[in-house]
């Protein structure tokens, strides 16, 4: 079937006519890459200059003396009530253990029990002293400066500002494998 000259006419002007829309789309689609490439700049510096010194802020105002306070209430527990507790302890099995040793060399001199209960009270003193002495200088000194919870807050306020900024550059980075087509300058055919 063919076509009157009046529709090849047409026809033709209509092709011309899809020819420069297309030329025009793409001219508008590399012009709006580049806004979004220099939004994805933009947003970068943003977040270099403003969102990491804010979130650095806001962590040093709001979450690092918590911080602090309970790095310093948790040594001051264990240094407190813990390690005198468990020295206790320690030094008075060792005292059970020096008084039981000094009766076993008691009796194999031959010189038999004694019955003063007023001088292993004593004793079992003296070696619980010298048994929290020598637990308390084993003791690790006290650390100045930031903490493992200090350093786990400032990598999440990190992991957070990241994450924004990558969920920023993927809504306005521009998907031109999508809209390009294989042959920009080739209109499609009517």
């Amino acid at each position: 079937m063919g076509l009157s000259r009046k529709s090849k006419k047409e026809l033709r002007k209509l092709q011309k006519h899809a020819a420069k829309v297309w030329e025009s789309q793409q001219v508008l689609l590399g012009e709006s890459g580049k806004v979004a490439r220099e939004a994805g700049r933009q947003l970068g510096r943003f977040s270099r200059e403003d969102l990491v010194p804010a979130v650095h802020d806001g962590y040093d105002k709001y979450a690092a003396p918590y911080v602090g306070k309970s790095v310093t209430y948790a040594n001051r527990f264990l240094s407190g009530k813990v390690i005198p507790a468990a020295g206790a302890v320690v030094g008075g099995a060792m005292s059970v253990w020096d008084a039981a040793g000094d009766t076993r060399d008691r009796l194999a001199k031959g010189r038999g029990f004694e019955l003063d209960t007023h001088k292993y009270a004593k004793r079992a003193e003296k070696y619980g002293k010298k048994a929290t002495k020598n637990l308390a200088a084993k003791l690790p000194k006290q650390k100045s400066g930031m903490g493992a919870g200090g350093v786990i807050a400032i990598l999440l306020g990190v992991v957070a500002a990241a994450g924004v900024a990558y969920a920023a550059w993927q809504t306005l980075r521009a998907d031109d494998e999508l809209w390009v087509a294989d042959d920009p300058l080739r209109a499609p055919d009517a």
